[in-house]
């Protein structure tokens, strides 16, 4: 009887192994072309706010839609990214916008990382989000 269990299992697995292999392909490719077109759309969203706003409320609007976001963290990290990315190309400058923003660093200076959290607690936004969004701004201020 155990030996009869113990096969079931084990032919049930690679059955469900055997799903998963064939179906994966097709999950990903769906997968790549939904993060695309959301990847357009929110681009198109902070090219517009760029274009009627300052490089401040570029920054003030990625931080409040990442904090009241409800998707995944991941998904609300990489939506804003983009919409943040996008807005500060087309928006205006703003005065003083990068004063007191460290240069910007491939691997993160303890002032750099400082800075980004005291930033989001200032905000009072948590979330690993928040302060790669502001590292996006301090990159722009590097450029």
């Amino acid at each position: 009887m155990r030996r009869k269990i113990v096969l079931f299992s084990l032919v049930f697995l690679v059955a469900i192994g055997l799903i998963a292999w064939q179906q994966s392909p097709q999950w990903l490719e769906s997968f790549n072309e939904t993060r695309a077109e959301e990847a357009k759309q929110y681009r198109a969203k902070g090219l517009a706010l760029g274009d009627v706003s300052d490089q401040e409320t570029c920054v003030t609007r990625a931080l409040s839609d990442y904090a009241s976001c409800t998707d995944s963290t991941y998904a609300c990290t990489v939506n804003q990214g983009i919409q943040l990315k996008a807005c500060l190309e087309a928006a205006q400058p703003s005065e003083n916008f990068c004063a007191d923003v460290p240069e910007f660093n491939e691997k993160a200076t303890e002032e750099e990382k400082n800075w980004a959290r005291y930033g989001c607690w200032d905000a009072d936004i948590a979330g690993e989000g928040c302060r790669l969004l502001l590292r996006q701004k301090q990159q722009f201020c590097s450029q």
